[in-house]
């Protein structure tokens, strides 16, 4: 230990004494990886070791306060800190892990534990600091990844999720300023990019810093963002000030910004074409480059991002083709009609009225003959824009097929101006149409009803309408006609209803006497030579007494009317489970059998627990059980059926998604639904040969059916072209006429001897 000369007063001599002792320790805490600091509570003194200074970044030297000593502590931290730095409690103290930010080194995070007292100085406070920065980010990376995956992947649209993403990033890795910049909306060439959504913590005042930036657009390659975009390659500012590439300078320098680090979101379709959604911008008061941590993540951050755009692009097409006529851009009749139910459901719950018009064109098939499809095609989409101009949102206007139209038409209480829409209807409909230099005219037969006065369900407005339009058809054309309703359409009405009554109390004796039962249709791996038999669906059949067979498709509504439906799946589930038990030690064994299931079932809460004693008790494996729902189930109570969905899987259940593409449910849902299958409507397999609209949608499905890693079946499969359709966009199942009946299990065990079709 370097000597002391007498001169010094006892204080400096103390000083000295403690500054020489930890010079001489230096080399050891930085070999180990920590340092020390001691703290004189007569004094207020703190004396740092050389590697302790430089965690800290502050002279190794005795601070007169701890104000100078702890400078650089974030200020969160230093309360408690203070108190285990200065022993004000009495308390036994663990380390504490605080934030330090300072000019050389950026963010970093130390462990401070207090130690005993140094035999050579007792009444000092002794301690030790470590720096945990790499293992502080690794785990903050790890969080970070985790929140921002959540905030992504059950996202509806980006704009939903991006602020928070922001917000994650600054709050986690130190930045104080972010924001994402994308491309203004429209098609048209020429548009440059904006920022779209900003963040930075509310006690920094970087408002005019924000205002900038928000009334600020950037061609690509203009500026920092701009070039970012164009090239795909990250970029640094190290003084944003200065940089002649930023274009921000005078406001970054007067809210004391400094640099930054900017990256694109970019990703890849599976055509090969390079998609750009975005670019992310984090700024920062300090000099960020040598210890920032955003390098590192952000491609990750990019990557989800990215990700979630492209999610949503393929939802977008699927939504479009599943629910957009291609033709004429109005929606097409499944969507039209999904709405229209949507529409009686909410005007019935809030008192409402509204009318609906159906539109037949007429003289239109002779414009076909005589001058082709092209020339008709001309003449609905001319058609289809003058609706579309004439009834504008929150009107719909939707095609149904063919010169089929019809309008739905919000009640504002005028009478007139529903009329007036009507003759202007007409009006449209005779007025010419330019094609090729000849004058196309046709005219419209327009029928109209009403909510809840001539029906209260969307087929009972449309068979109302169209009664009204075929009476215009029966009275020379070119007209409208706004229905009625007559005693006779009661009398109807009334007579439909003791039918179905009657059919009720039939069915209801048909489950007690056992007149029900079951057979399976085959879902085969149309992939495997011979057709692997992968599974089965259980299909009900109801045989009057007399022999004679009633439809499930007359039944099962008038089950689902009533409590019926609760026994009768309880029966099929029970009688399915009853065969998968007898299938043991058998060629299908494995077999898996689908049973369909309804709405009312899959929301109760009871129906796992159910299941789960059925299966046991009839020792059939819940492993080789997929239970079928709806997409319109999900949107039923879709709270409750996703808690019942995931209890079902916990217990070994497998759930299929059926006559998917129908257009009702969320795919954002996709990603947190514990489903193992989706099953394609059969009316996008109907056409596919020569449907190139259902072999997009067909193909769509398939394509996202891969990526979240499920089973695709395709349902009515029917034809050899069906199915080399399926099989070349990699569909992987099938279930149709084509593959096999439905039939006894006895009868299905005959035709499929080894698991395979023949």
């Amino acid at each position: 230990m370097q000597a002391i000369s007498l001169p010094l007063g006892p204080q400096r001599l103390h000083e000295a004494i403690a500054m020489d002792a930890a010079v001489a320790t230096g080399e050891l805490e930085r070999a180990a990886g920590f340092g020390q600091w001691w703290y004189d509570p007569q004094t207020g003194r703190s004396l740092l070791s050389p590697m302790a200074a430089e965690y800290l970044e502050m002279p190794a030297r005795p601070a007169k306060t701890l104000e100078e000593c702890l400078g650089h502590v974030l200020e969160d931290d230093l309360p408690e800190l203070t108190r285990l730095w200065t022993g004000a409690t009495l308390q036994a103290q663990q380390p504490l892990d605080v934030r330090v930010l300072g000019l050389a080194r950026g963010m970093r995070w130390l462990r401070v534990t207090p130690l005993p007292p140094d035999p050579a100085r007792p009444r000092w406070r002794h301690g030790m600091l470590q720096d945990i920065t790499s293992l502080t980010l690794a785990a903050v990376r790890e969080r970070l990844g985790y929140a921002l995956t959540e905030y992504l992947i059950g996202t509806h649209t980006l704009e939903d999720a991006i602020t928070n993403v922001i917000q994650l990033i600054c709050r986690n890795l130190g930045w104080e300023w972010g924001a994402y910049w994308s491309m203004e909306p429209g098609e048209e060439p020429g548009r440059s990019l904006y920022c779209r959504h900003f963040w930075h913590p509310p006690d920094r005042e970087l408002e005019q810093f924000s205002v900038v930036s928000a009334a600020l657009t950037m061609a690509p390659g203009e500026g920092l963002v701009g070039r970012v975009w164009s090239t795909g390659e990250a970029e640094w500012v190290e003084d944003m000030s200065t940089d002649p590439r930023f274009l921000r300078r005078r406001s970054a320098q007067m809210c004391g910004l400094w640099s930054g680090y900017v990256f694109p979101v970019t990703y890849v379709s599976e055509s090969g074409e390079q998609h750009r959604p975005g670019v992310l911008e984090f700024y920062s008061s300090l000099s960020r480059q040598p210890e920032a941590q955003l390098p590192k993540v952000s491609t990750t951050i990019g990557a989800l991002i990215a990700q979630t755009a492209q999610r949503l692009e393929t939802e977008a097409v699927i939504h479009r083709l599943a629910q957009i006529d291609e033709m004429t851009d109005l929606d097409n009749r499944a969507h039209f009609y999904a709405q229209l139910n949507r529409h009686c459901v909410q005007s019935h719950r809030e008192g409402r009225r509204f009318a609906l018009m159906f539109i037949d064109l007429d003289r239109f098939k002779p414009i076909n003959d005589a001058f082709g499809h092209e020339a008709g095609n001309a003449v609905l989409q001319e058609f289809a824009r003058r609706l579309k101009t004439l009834a504008p949102p929150p009107a719909r206007v939707g095609r149904l097929g063919g010169d089929e139209f019809a309008v739905l038409v919000p009640d504002n209480g005028d009478e007139q101006a529903l009329a007036s829409l009507v003759d202007a209807v007409l009006t449209a409909a005779t007025t010419p149409v330019e094609y090729e230099g000849m004058a196309l005219t046709v005219s419209a037969s327009v029928g109209v009803s009403r909510f809840p006065d001539n029906g209260q369900t969307g087929p009972e407005l449309l068979r109302s309408a169209d009664a009204a339009m075929y009476r215009v058809k029966q009275n020379g054309r070119n007209g409208s006609n706004v229905s009625t309703t007559s005693p006779d359409t009661l009398a109807q009405q009334r007579a439909k209803l003791a039918q179905r009554l009657a059919m009720e109390a039939e069915l209801r004796e048909a489950l007690r006497t056992d007149q029900l039962h079951l057979v399976y249709q085959p879902i085969v791996d149309i992939g495997t030579p011979g057709g692997l038999l992968h599974g089965v669906e259980a299909l009900i059949r109801w045989r009057k007494p007399g022999g004679e067979m009633v439809s499930p498709d007359i039944f099962i509504p008038i089950a689902e009317r009533s409590d019926l439906i609760i026994d009768i799946g309880r029966w099929v589930m029970s009688r399915a489970l009853h065969d998968l038990a007898t299938l043991k030690g058998g060629p299908l064994a494995r077999l898996k059998v689908h049973v369909n299931m309804a709405a009312s079932e899959f929301t109760s809460s009871a129906l796992p627990e159910m299941l789960s004693a059925m299966s046991a008790r009839l020792a059939a494996p819940a492993s080789q059980v997929v239970l079928e729902l709806t997409e319109g189930m999900l949107m039923r109570q879709p709270e409750q059926v996703r808690r019942v969905m995931h209890q079902l899987r916990e217990i070994g259940f497998e759930i299929s998604l059926d006559d998917f593409g129908m257009g009702h449910s969320s795919l954002a849902m996709l990603k947190s639904l514990p489903i193992s299958s989706l099953k394609i409507d059969r009316s996008f397999v109907r056409d596919l040969p020569s449907g190139e609209r259902d072999r997009a949608i067909a193909q769509t499905i398939v394509g996202l059916g891969q990526h979240l890693q499920l089973e695709v079946i395709a349902e009515g499969i029917e034809s050899a072209a069906q199915l080399e359709v399926l099989k070349a966009i990699g569909c992987g199942f099938g279930q149709g006429y084509l593959l096999g009946r439905p039939l006894p299990l006895t009868e299905l065990l005959h035709s499929f001897p080894d698991g395979r079709c023949g």
